[in-house]
């Protein structure tokens, strides 16, 4: 069974995410302030960001099929609503994520269609934070009292 193998891959890649996330955050936003001009990086960076993202929802949702939490949410619907790690994994976690990668590919698109630098530059601000909000308040931290998860999963 590959189901411990996505979910070590699936907690590891968030790691690259979030690094690139930042890396996307940061430029975009001293691009805007500052008046600089959009590089092949930047959009690089953007391009990886949204690989990245797409790729993690397709583990995601290979996890999403296999998981013994969700089959029990699924199956035992009425109860397992009311617990909330069980709803959290059932329910929360892949719509909060399908949003958030949702708003950054409209981010992207809407990006490529500005003009100017700045205004590229403020439209990916804009919407990749929005994005990191939505995606970092849906991952299952460690020190999460809600639903914890462990920060690294071994292989």
């Amino acid at each position: 069974m590959l189901y411990p193998f996505f979910l070590a891959l699936h907690s590891a890649s968030r790691w690259i995410i979030i690094c690139c996330i930042i890396l996307l955050l940061l430029p975009a936003y001293w691009g805007w302030k500052k008046g600089h001009k959009v590089t092949k990086l930047d959009h690089s960076l953007q391009i990886a960001t949204i690989i990245l993202l797409y790729l993690q929802l397709m583990i995601g949702l290979t996890l999403y099929l296999e998981s013994p939490i969700v089959q029990y949410f699924i199956e035992n619907f009425q109860t397992a609503i009311k617990l909330r790690q069980v709803r959290f994994f059932g329910m929360e976690h892949i719509t909060m994520m399908t949003i958030g990668i949702t708003v950054f590919t409209i981010g992207y698109i809407k990006a490529l269609k500005k003009q100017s630098s700045a205004d590229k530059f403020r439209t990916i601000f804009i919407y990749t934070a929005w994005a990191m909000f939505i995606i970092f308040t849906s991952i299952p931290w460690e020190f999460s009292p809600l639903t914890s998860r462990p920060s690294f999963r071994a292989f």
